[in-house]
């Protein structure tokens, strides 16, 4: 269920595997996307299955409508009514409130500075990476207090680059942009590596070189991949910092964009 966890002076990032849920194929198991034609009541449980697993309460868990662009939004607490705004970033300065990413090749970047005590996470898929969200997230958190040179990130799992393969055409308009994306599958046809792209951009900006480690879900049977599946489901990525020992900081029910 859990793929990763890791703590870093009180800040979590957890990324999923697709094991552990309750939908039923072609979404088999823990399809945590609500916007793929699985059950609605299948993904709500599975939202709650991984909350708990990771010691989060569900509905301190806030989520996006992902449309691979860069808006970020800033929030203090789950979305009002439910209805989550159209952004590919959120940031907190809020302790104990998870953000979640929902993936299935795209990059989750999940970050965190526990000095200022400021998490972000994005959704980073080829026109994401071209159109700046992890340049718009890592503002944003400045925006909030964070320091890039403090900055924890990781990448959560993701088609690598000698999968993602695209027209020639496509790999130079991104190339052009970020051109550590450039790549070239095993098979020698033009691909696009939207990690290393991720990662340079990160350095860029001052932010330190996350952990190397890479899952590949195209090549992975533990993850969903919808070059692999098309018809398939989400795994999440997720990023928060310990609440305080008193519970004197609680999710309110709101947020700010």
């Amino acid at each position: 269920m859990i793929g990763q966890h890791d703590i870093v002076s009180g800040a979590h990032f957890a990324t999923t595997d697709r094991w552990g849920g309750v939908s039923a194929a072609p979404y088999g198991e823990l399809n945590l996307g609500g916007a793929v034609g699985d059950d609605p009541g299948a993904v709500r449980t599975n939202r709650e299955l991984a909350a708990r697993t990771l010691g989060l309460d569900p509905a301190a868990v806030v989520w996006m409508n992902q449309v691979h662009g860069r808006d970020a939004a800033v929030v203090t607490g789950p979305w009002r009514g439910g209805d989550a705004p159209c952004v590919d970033a959120v940031v907190t300065a809020r302790r104990g409130l998870a953000l979640a990413v929902l993936t299935a090749d795209c990059v989750p970047v999940l970050l965190a500075d526990p000095v200022a005590g400021v998490v972000g996470a994005a959704h980073a898929g080829r026109p994401g990476l071209v159109a700046g969200v992890v340049p718009a997230v890592v503002e944003a958190m400045g925006s909030l207090g964070a320091d890039p040179a403090r900055t924890a990130v990781r990448i959560g799992p993701s088609v690598c680059g000698g999968c993602y393969e695209v027209p020639e055409r496509m790999r130079e308009e991104v190339a052009a942009a970020v051109p550590e994306a450039y790549a070239t599958t095993r098979r020698g046809t033009p691909a696009v590596d939207v990690a290393a792209g991720v990662r340079a951009q990160l350095a860029r900006l001052g932010v330190p070189e996350p952990p190397a480690r890479q899952v590949c879900t195209m090549e992975s049977p533990d993850h969903y991949s919808y070059r692999r599946e098309r018809t398939t489901g989400r795994l999440a990525g997720y990023v928060w910092l310990e609440a305080p020992a008193d519970g004197a900081e609680e999710a309110d029910g709101e947020a700010a964009a």
